[in-house]
């Protein structure tokens, strides 16, 4: 069976019919870039490079003067690596808790959602939440609360996160299967969450 996959740039086309995703433009030439709001992050999108971090194919662009040093470097990585570039993804910085969020086809339950603590830490916390889907709001609540850091989201450490936009985005995610039965695996992460907004900042999607 052959699976298709969707990189970054794809996948938030899709998902930005359902959930709110951060501003981003993919670009073939640093003339192309219409975001102007600094700092800004840059993204190397291609089938080849999934996992972009591991090769140094994310930068953060704090001032118009670094973006085409930053830009260039991108291009260069990619030569390196004989990656065949899809694009250089342009996407406003968002700051906030980093979330991850899955869809995961399991033989026994059929689709089911996660949540955890995403970013760098995903794999040392472990500290996730899994239901089968969809969810309802009540759900979505039982799986934060289900998290060893919610409060963390609650304010412990300084500002609260938006929980209810955050149990929305949760529920609708839960709804893709049902939308998209042919998806094998849905990664969102970082889901970044902070006191105004809920956004999608990564995702790649693989269909069966």
């Amino acid at each position: 069976m052959t699976k298709k996959i969707y990189t970054e740039y794809k996948a938030e086309k899709l998902l930005k019919k359902y959930v709110p995703i951060a501003k981003n433009q993919l670009v073939n030439e640093m003339e192309q870039i219409k975001l102007k709001k600094y700092p800004l992050v840059l993204k190397i999108i291609s089938q080849q490079a999934l996992h972009k971090t591991d090769i140094g194919g994310v930068i953060v662009v704090n001032s118009k003067d670094e973006l085409e040093k930053k830009f260039n470097k991108l291009i260069q990585i990619s030569k390196k690596n004989k990656i065949k570039l899809e694009g250089i993804l342009v996407q406003e910085f968002i700051d906030g808790y980093q979330l991850i969020v899955g869809i995961k086809k399991d033989p026994v339950f059929n689709h089911v959602i996660l949540l955890g603590v995403g970013g760098i830490y995903t794999e040392i916390l472990k500290d996730i939440s899994i239901r089968a889907c969809p969810i309802t709001v009540e759900d979505a609540n039982s799986m934060i609360e289900d998290l060893k850091t919610k409060d963390i989201l609650y304010g412990a450490r300084g500002e609260k996160a938006n929980i209810s936009k955050l149990k929305r985005v949760l529920v609708n995610i839960s709804k893709l299967p049902s939308k998209y039965k042919n998806i094998e695996e849905l990664d969102i992460n970082p889901l970044i969450v902070n006191k105004n907004t809920v956004l999608v900042v990564d995702a790649r999607i693989i269909f069966g």
